[in-house]
């Protein structure tokens, strides 16, 4: 059975700085790409950061320069550091595995908000 478990969401200032944490289980994690996606209020889900099997990685424009994704395999983790964080960045926040078939967490949310 596949579980991502996301954690380190929370409410924080504009400006501020969170680091989201996804654990998988039940899957290669060393040959998943992982991803983290968000999902604003009353808009689609969105694409944030990629980070594939073999380290590359994609952001989406928005988040350049401010987020870093990473990955460690020896403790099926993906993170998602976000800096300099805007109230557009709130959304409740998605992990991603791709491994032939999609896999999804549940969310966390993000706010920020002074």
């Amino acid at each position: 059975q596949v579980q991502l478990v996301e954690s380190g969401g929370g409410l924080v200032q504009p400006g501020g700085s969170l680091r989201l944490s996804c654990a998988a289980s039940g899957i290669i994690f060393r040959l998943a790409t992982m991803g983290w996606y968000r999902q604003p209020p009353g808009k689609q889900r969105e694409l944030v950061a990629l980070i594939t099997a073999g380290g590359n990685i994609n952001y989406s424009d928005s988040v350049k320069g401010r987020f870093t994704i990473s990955r460690d395999n020896a403790k099926n983790t993906v993170y998602l550091q976000m800096n300099s964080l805007e109230p557009e960045d709130t959304a409740v926040y998605y992990c991603n595995a791709n491994v032939a078939w999609d896999f999804w967490g549940q969310g966390t949310q993000v706010t920020v908000s002074s």
